[in-house]
C-alpha cells in the first residue's frame, strides 16, 4: 500500500541545520531511515546465531547404527555359547586327566608285581610278593587321598545309616549294641560327599538280634 505524503506546509530549514541532519543520517522531517540497523538488533542476531540448536540426526542412519550394534552383540553371544559348550564338554571328557596320570603309576606297580609272581611261580617268596602288593595298595590310597578321597571310618564305630550299610547282625555281648564289628567292603568319601557306603556287620546283645 502506498503511503501518502504528510499533509501540511513544508518547513524550510536553515542550510546549516539541514547539513547537520544529513550528516547524522536522519531525514529532514526527523524520521529514521528504514535501512538503518540498530546496535541492539545486531547483538540479538548474533546471539540468535550462537544459540542455534544442534544439527538434526538422520533417523535412518541412527537405526542402521543400532542394527549393526545389535548384530555384533548377537554374534558375540553366539561365540560365547559355543565356547562355553566346548569348555564344558572338555571338562566332561578330560576332567579326570590328573587323577588318571597319578593312577598309572599304581597300575605299573601292580603289573610289575604280577610279572614277578608269574616269573618265579615255583620258587617265589610269598612274603615279598605280599609286601609288594601292600606297598602298591598304600600308594593307591595316597593317590586317592591327594584328590580328596577318604575311607569311611567304620569298624568299632557306632552304626551310622548316613555312612554305613548293614548287611548282617551278630551277637556280641562284650560291645555296645549297634556297633560295627566287621567291615565287608570299605566306604569312601569325596571330600564331604559320600561316594560309597561301607558294607558292615552290626553287633547285637542276643541271638535273636534284640537288646
Amino acid at each position: 500500500m502506498r503511503v501518502s505524503e504528510p499533509k501540511g506546509p513544508k518547513v524550510e530549514l536553515p542550510p546549516d541545520l539541514a547539513a547537520e541532519l544529513a550528516d547524522s543520517g536522519a531525514s529532514p522531517d526527523g524520521a529514521t531511515p528504514k535501512d538503518a540497523a540498530k546496535p541492539e538488533d545486531a547483538e540479538q542476531r548474533e546471539d540468535g546465531d550462537a544459540g542455534s540448536g544442534p544439527e538434526e540426526v538422520d533417523p535412518s542412519a541412527e537405526i542402521e547404527a543400532l542394527r549393526d550394534q545389535h548384530l555384533r552383540l548377537a554374534a558375540e553371544f553366539e561365540n560365547f555359547k559355543r565356547r562355553t559348550a566346548r569348555e564344558r564338554q572338555d571338562q566332561l571328557n578330560y576332567g579326570n586327566e590328573s587323577l588318571i596320570k597319578e593312577l598309572l603309576g599304581t597300575v605299573d606297580n601292580l603289573e610289575r608285581a604280577l610279572g614277578h609272581g608269574q616269573a618265579s611261580e615255583q620258587g617265589s617268596d610269598p612274603k615279598s610278593l605280599l609286601a609288594g602288593v601292600e606297598l602298591t595298595h598304600r600308594a593307591l590310597l595316597q593317590v586317592l587321598e591327594k584328590f580328596g578321597v577318604q575311607p569311611v571310618l567304620a569298624e568299632g564305630e557306632p552304626f551310622d545309616p548316613q555312612l554305613h550299610e548293614a548287611v548282617g547282625q551278630v551277637p556280641r555281648p562284650e560291645v555296645e549294641a549297634g556297633t560295627v564289628v566287621e567291615v565287608l567292603q570299605n566306604g569312601y568319601l569325596l571330600r564331604d560327599r559320600l561316594v560309597r557306603p561301607a558294607l558292615v556287620v552290626v553287633s547285637t546283645k542276643t541271638e535273636d538280634g534284640s537288646d
